[in-house]
């Protein structure tokens, strides 16, 4: 059961997926989301935990004299919610503080004493869009004392926008692009060079970009099938399908369908494709009446500008910056020596340097990281802090 009704909820959603194409917008939205779980503060960032500190940050509701005293207590806040992350087996559950930390230990708390109660605020809710061993990224939602503590209805609430938000900066961080506005849609979709295509609800192609027309006559990999848009791998194809039927329906119950769909099979470059509603919304409904999604395919081994912000938010050097460029185009090791003209020693140890910095192990997190932590990192309307 929700607090929100339907028509509140596909609003909401709406305002979140109008994100992706116009990230301007994410100071309201993240305003709108706290104001529908009744909260008069909101936090969206990323956090690296081994030096406690936020890397991005943009927040609702907090003036940045109090923005500035909570950074004060990110030790204990990262202390509380580290050894939480590591048990749990979902990120899709949030912390909630009125259910994880007794009142006794509430009680006790510096931040607590020092910023919360100042503030009115009586309980504070964690939502992860990401997380590893060093690094998460979180929506915090705060509510004051006369709201009283969340409830279980409100919990649940938050929980359903979860999906819809790592969807939109997921898309946001592929378009890579301010707006998209209806009368230069077909000029600013074809300077994109990830493809994207518009689809209706039978599942033609209503537009193509330059990239995905590129795409479509090489056959690879998705081919026009009758006009209508089809992925050459089964597996994909399938969950494909099911998420353009599922955008044409309702958008609220997408969920997790059609987020990182991937294209290729294991032994060829990855290639990713992201399915996103277009039939709410303010700036979506604008765009092609008849479309119900939009499709977009993150295949530019070349581009290097996510590798850049990445790197820029956990302090690369370049020659490591080279390194994780080509390790997220997907090239092995011995590629990158080659490529870069350096020894495999080198490479490794680069790697290793990476790996030190990022708090990941292995090349897999690596990739896990960048491709999910980026997205926060992008979004144009956040402000990086020192």
């Amino acid at each position: 059961m929700t607090t929100l009704s339907n028509q509140e909820l596909s609003a909401l959603i709406g305002s979140i997926y109008d994100c992706a194409l116009d990230p301007q917008r994410w100071d309201n939205t993240l305003a709108e989301v706290a104001q529908a779980l009744e909260c008069e503060h909101g936090i969206l960032s990323l956090n690296d935990i081994e030096r406690d500190r936020i890397l991005i940050n943009r927040s609702t509701g907090w003036e940045p004299y109090w923005l500035e005293q909570r950074n004060k207590h990110l030790p204990e806040i990262h202390a509380k919610l580290t050894p939480w992350l590591l048990r749990q087996t979902s990120l899709d559950q949030p912390f909630v503080g009125s259910i994880e930390i007794p009142a006794s230990q509430a009680e006790n708390s510096a931040y607590v004493r020092e910023c919360l109660q100042p503030l009115g605020i009586i309980d504070i809710a964690h939502y992860f869009l990401v997380s590893t061993p060093a690094h998460f990224s979180e929506l915090v939602l705060a509510k004051q004392n006369r709201r009283g503590i969340f409830t279980k209805h409100e919990i649940e609430d938050g929980m359903l926008l979860l999906p819809h938000l790592r969807r939109a900066v997921t898309i946001s961080n592929v378009l890579d692009v301010r707006t998209v506005e209806r009368d230069r849609m077909a000029e600013t979709l074809d300077a994109l060079r990830n493809a994207v295509m518009l689809i209706s609800e039978r599942g033609a192609i209503l537009h193509a970009n330059r990239s995905a027309e590129d795409m479509l006559l090489n056959r690879h990999p998705i081919v026009s099938n009758g006009g209508s848009l089809i992925a050459t791998s089964r597996s994909a194809n399938n969950e494909l399908q099911k998420a353009i039927k599922l955008a044409s329906r309702d958008e609220s119950k997408l969920g997790r369908t059609g987020v990182s769909i991937r294209l290729t099979e294991t032994n060829l470059h990855p290639m990713f494709a992201h399915v996103l509603p277009m039939t709410g919304g303010d700036v979506r409904t604008r765009l092609h009446p008849a479309a119900v999604a939009a499709v977009f395919i993150d295949a530019n081994s070349d581009d290097k500008h996510a590798a850049v912000t990445f790197a820029a938010a956990f302090k690369l050097t370049p020659a490591e910056t080279k390194v994780t460029n080509c390790l997220v185009a997907g090239r092995t090791l011995a590629d990158t020596a080659e490529e870069l003209g350096i020894a495999m020693t080198t490479v490794k140890t680069h790697l290793n340097n990476i790996f030190q910095k990022t708090g990941v192990r292995r090349q897999s997190e690596l990739m896990r990281l960048a491709t999910l932590a980026v997205p926060p990192i992008q979004m144009h309307s956040l402000q990086q802090t020192d």
